[in-house]
């Protein structure tokens, strides 16, 4: 027995799903670790844990500025992983700007901010895009997305859309090409373990749907990535790491494809984001 205690964050809402912690839970009994799930806004003392290991928090989007307080807080007792500064960064969507700046290839996006107007029927048609998307900077399992067409009904959905976020609820919005691919080819996700290639999953939304998340539905499958979609996870990882000043531990790469079959960096999950151990648990 290594005589190690770590607790595995959770939230309330969300328990651990059996067939994707699993793995997880697996590995650490058999190097005689103790685990605990826990709630990452629960009572505790996280100094009595050798490490804190954050995994299905997924009800921060509800209580951001709390969740990223908590982090510090937990990280003066324990070993946080990750710790305050990539919570901080990484669940604002507004780190793939700077990923871009870097060199990640980005879906191309205008961002919105927060408090501030926008025109989004101009801006869609100075984009020349005919089908558009809308995503706030600060969300999980497309909350609050919208899939719209360059059409007057579509436009002015998308204006009252984007005005009640954007001015009502204070929230910052991407403006994006709805990318038709994601109904045919799904999102291809590249799970890194400290930045090397562990395995590759494609999630599927329903026909119709660009949603790839199984709470709407869609499925996931194993998928291999070629070498030159590795290298380039990679690569994003490297580049996130270096931006945080530190060595990741775990990432997700998401990668949509974009209309000439390039692969176009969607989200890079370094906070909460599932791993998908049954589809690779070594």
């Amino acid at each position: 027995m290594s005589g190690l205690r770590v607790a595995i964050a959770t939230c309330a809402p969300f328990p651990p799903v059996a067939d994707d912690e699993g793995p997880l839970r697996a590995a650490f009994a058999a190097r005689g670790v103790a685990v605990d799930d826990v709630p990452w806004d629960a009572d505790v003392a996280w100094g009595a844990f050798d490490a804190c290991l954050i995994r299905t928090t997924w009800d921060y989007q509800e209580r951001k500025d709390a969740f990223v307080a908590w982090a510090e807080r937990a990280a003066e007792e324990t070993l946080l992983l990750h710790g305050p500064a990539v919570v901080r960064w990484n669940t604002d969507k507004r780190y793939l700007r700077e990923l871009e700046a870097a060199g990640a290839p980005l879906t191309p996006t205008i961002w919105l901010d927060a408090g501030e107007g926008a025109d989004v029927a101009a801006r869609v048609r100075e984009a020349g895009w005919g089908r558009a998307f809308l995503k706030p900077v600060v969300g999980a399992n497309a909350r609050e997305t919208l899939r719209f067409d360059a059409d007057a009904a579509g436009l002015a959905a998308a204006q009252a859309h984007a005005d009640r976020l954007l001015l009502d609820a204070g929230e910052g919005l991407m403006l994006q090409p709805y990318l038709e691919s994601v109904e045919r080819d799904g999102e291809r996700s590249l799970i890194l373990v400290d930045g090397a290639f562990a395995h590759g999953v494609r999630k599927i939304p329903v026909p119709g749907d660009y949603r790839v998340q199984d709470d709407w539905g869609a499925t996931d499958v194993p998928w291999l990535p070629t070498a030159e979609e590795q290298a380039l996870a990679a690569r994003i990882v490297a580049l996130a790491g270096a931006r945080l000043g530190e060595a990741l531990v775990y990432a997700r790469v998401d990668l949509l494809t974009g209309p000439g079959g390039e692969r176009w960096l969607n989200e890079l999950e370094i906070v909460e984001p599932s791993l998908f151990f049954r589809h690779g648990p070594a």
